[in-house]
């Protein structure tokens, strides 16, 4: 019998919206309706509103649409007065979900608490995955994780209840692989508190990582923000074949783009060459889009994702897709503000790093490289798995070629690890037996979750500071992140890459050329890899972890302790005194590349999420002062002594003085981390004055009252001395496209005055008034 909604659908599309004097409900049972997930039967798919919209924005702008306009404009909020303008306007949007992964749901979870809304407005999500860390095996590492952060699970799942939201528990998996399997769908708009949310893009869902106060906007049935993308377009020829995989792909464009190359664009992939990747390849692709800046990265609907679909059990949705999948392409004759080109049967296997995820080789030139630049050749570690490649077919390739080598007596040289992206596939390649191979080959198989890709990994081969070599198939190597040694040189390619190097134990080993030897003696080559897309007997789904939300919450508790170390309610920031802003301190000025994980590192750190004052104690230490080239060693100039960066801000604003931080390009970069914006705003800071910031945590710093500031010359970064005095001045006329002064007090008594741009709109204005965008919102209630 056909759907209640997708019958309606149809019906409106063929009499058009006088359809709408139909009352279906007398015709159809409301309990045949195709929903947006199994778990959410009450919230229909919203293809035809956005259908709709798609018309009225197309007829507005008289242009043909890329798919990524598409989706973005059919989920505006006023379609007909929008303003649209790529690059410059700023998008009033309605996503149809949120989700949340557990590090960051807790702030966001305290900050939804703090609105004091009864429940959450559009279907959500929080996703158990980041606070179980890597040490002997997935059994007992998951249970270890139960027992250390039982409070905080106990405050997700409680918050989750009391407030209308899903609740996948610790050992479900990853929350992209859970959405991809469980959520995403073409067309869909979800936001999601991690970086990596564009993982949904590979089955055409406009998926945007965000701090977590955006994500309050969304649950709270506000309206979200969203400068209008430019869209970057990727025309992909050819077909893959051999070792080339879906990873080679993004780390080609890594390369190309470099690691600010998208920001403030939507890239979007399309072409012939489209059709020969699988779904969860597009979604790898799209995943690590994160790492060029992008605002997200998107595939356009094709049968790949219908097979998808229906082998995780949403047939009806791929049904409805169909009906729109007009929708769900770029139309003919698109523009695209920047296109690149990829032919896919030229690609060759790629391997990024050290310590940044552009710097792309081919495998064959890695190893040449590496001598020229002193890297460790023996590969200490392999890891495979992550949000980035944990899918059936990333399982099914690595198993391929780690079946060769035991045919042949061969087990890996280095430690190999195997990260399964949700208990779904953890079942399925069990029972299938890659899991079995895997481990066979030598492989340790850790639990379904983050672990050492967001550096939840108790590393004892080698000592801190020991120079050493990874391969892994994540998709960030920044410096320390996966294990927290600063000599770790961590290079980012495909599973079946990664198997390889595993089993040489040398970086230089090109699968494609080089032999390795026999239990026999014998030399043999590795064949390429293979690898079903999906599995043939369907996925066995394993445990269930998911909680559902009650129908009636009333009696539901949710307590946070006072005397916690793990969990803090937030108190408002205060409000802007209406007056410029004098003589502040500079807290450090920023030396090179300074990421999230600089400003606020992940790893140990990770188990005070929920506490704002215990999470601040990481505030910038492993940025890099520019004063003495040290990390986390400023001068106080209070005190005239050194101390720690969080120390010295404290002290800071114990004796009320506020203060900035100065840095270089792309600030920000990589996690969507909003902790990297209330740490400073909770010590103190007020300012943040760079070259060029990365999108996400702009915002974040605006949601938080800061001012995130970029110098209109970038020169003037060199004018300003760690021990300067700096007023921000013309802030009671701020207002959008216009500047504000720095005054640089020098302590030899010179003074100067530079230029300062900032990208605020009317309303982020009124957030750093209000003192931050959740105060804002208290005032409008």
């Amino acid at each position: 019998m056909a759907s209640y909604c997708l019958t309606v659908t149809r019906l409106r599309l063929v009499l058009g919206t006088g359809a709408k004097r139909f009352h279906a409900s007398a015709v159809f049972s409301a309990k045949a309706k195709v929903a947006m997930s199994r778990f959410e039967p009450g919230s229909c798919l919203g293809y035809e509103k956005m259908h709709e919209n798609i018309n009225v924005v197309r007829r507005r702008l008289s242009r043909p649409l890329t798919l990524s306009e598409k989706i973005v404009y059919g989920h505006l909020d006023d379609p007909v007065g929008q303003e649209i303008d790529r690059g410059r306007t700023y998008l009033r949007l309605r996503p149809d979900r949120v989700a949340m992964q557990d590090a960051t749901a807790q702030m966001a979870m305290l900050q939804f608490i703090s609105s004091g809304l009864p429940k959450v407005a559009v279907p959500s999500t929080i996703h158990c995955d980041h606070l179980i860390e890597a040490q002997t095996g997935g059994a007992q590492d998951l249970q270890r994780a139960k027992e250390i952060n039982e409070e905080v699970y106990n405050f997700l799942a409680t918050a989750a209840a009391k407030y209308g939201v899903g609740f996948w528990k610790p050992g479900s998996g990853i929350i992209h692989q859970i959405i991809l399997e469980n959520y995403a769908y073409p067309g869909v708009m979800l936001i999601g508190t991690d970086s990596h949310t564009p993982n949904g893009g590979g089955l055409g869902g406009i998926c945007i990582g965000v701090g977590g106060a955006d994500a309050v906007d969304v649950m709270a049935g506000i309206p979200w923000e969203l400068k209008c993308p430019k869209v970057i377009g990727v025309r992909l020829t050819g077909t893959l074949s051999g070792w080339t995989s879906p990873k080679d792909v993004i780390l080609k464009v890594a390369g190309i783009l470099t690691v600010k190359g998208g920001t403030g664009a939507i890239v979007e992939y399309h072409g012939p060459g489209v059709d020969s990747i699988s779904c969860t390849g597009m979604a790898t692709i799209c995943n690590m889009g994160a790492e060029i800046g992008a605002t997200t990265s998107v595939f356009p609907y094709n049968h790949r994702m219908k097979t998808y679909l229906e082998k995780t059990g949403r047939g009806e949705i791929a049904s409805v897709a169909d009906e729109f999948k007009e929708d769900l392409v770029p139309d003919e004759g698109c523009e695209y503000d920047q296109v690149i080109e990829v032919n896919l049967s030229e690609l060759k296997p790629h391997i990024n790093g050290p310590f940044t995820p552009d710097l792309a080789h081919p495998v064959s030139e890695i190893g040449a490289v590496a001598k020229k630049n002193g890297w460790p050749l023996e590969v200490k570690v392999g890891l495979i798995g992550s949000c980035t490649n944990s899918s059936y077919e990333d399982m099914g390739r690595a198993a391929s070629v780690a079946k060769q080598a035991l045919d042949k007596g061969v087990k890996c040289k280095a430690q190999f690890t195997v990260t399964p992206g949700s208990e779904q596939i953890r079942a399925t390649i069990e029972r299938d037996g890659y899991a079995k191979i895997l481990s066979d080959v030598g492989g340790i198989v850790l639990a379904n979750a983050c672990g050492p890709c967001i550096g939840q990994w108790d590393r004892r081969d080698v000592k801190k500071g020991e120079k050493n070599t990874i391969v892994t198939s994540f998709n960030r190597n920044f410096t320390a992140r996966n294990d927290a040694n600063p000599a770790t040189h961590a290079f980012v390619t495909s599973p079946e890459i990664v198997t390889a190097l595993a089993l040489a134990g040398d970086l230089s080993f090109n699968p494609e050329t080089d032999y390795l030897i026999a239990k026999s003696g014998e030399k043999f080559k590795l064949a390429p890899p293979t690898g079903d897309e999906l599995p043939a007997r369907d996925f066995d789904p394993g445990q269930d972890t998911y909680q559902h939300p009650p129908a009636e919450s009333s009696s539901v508790r949710v307590d946070v302790s006072p005397s916690s170390n793990r969990l803090q309610l937030l108190q408002p920031f205060d409000k802007w005194n209406g007056k410029d802003l004098e003589n502040m301190r500079v807290l450090i000025k920023v030396k090179g590349k300074c990421t999230t994980d600089h400003i606020s590192a992940a790893g140990p750190w990770l188990k005070y999420r929920g506490h704002l004052d215990n999470i601040s104690n990481n505030l910038l230490i492993g940025a890099v002062n520019i004063e003495n080239g040290a990390v986390n060693k400023v001068k106080n100039q209070l005190t005239g002594e050194y101390g720690g960066v969080p120390d010295v801000a404290r002290h800071y604003k114990a004796n009320g003085v506020s203060w900035v931080v100065v840095g270089d390009e792309n600030y920000g970069e990589g996690s969507s981390r909003e902790h990297a914006a209330l740490e400073p705003r909770h010590l103190g800071g007020r300012a943040i004055i760079v070259k060029s910031f990365a999108r996400i945590h702009e915002t974040n710093l605006k949601k938080q009252g800061l001012l995130p500031l970029t110098f209109a010359n970038s020169s003037d970064y060199d004018k300003i001395r760690p021990d300067d005095k700096i007023s921000i001045t013309g802030l009671k006329s701020f207002a959008p496209g216009k500047p504000l002064t720095a005054v640089i007090k020098h302590s030899d008594g010179g003074e100067e005055s530079i230029s300062l741009n900032h990208s605020f709109n009317e309303t982020q204005i009124e957030w750093f008034k209000a003192g931050s965008a959740l105060n804002r919102m208290k005032e409008l209630q």
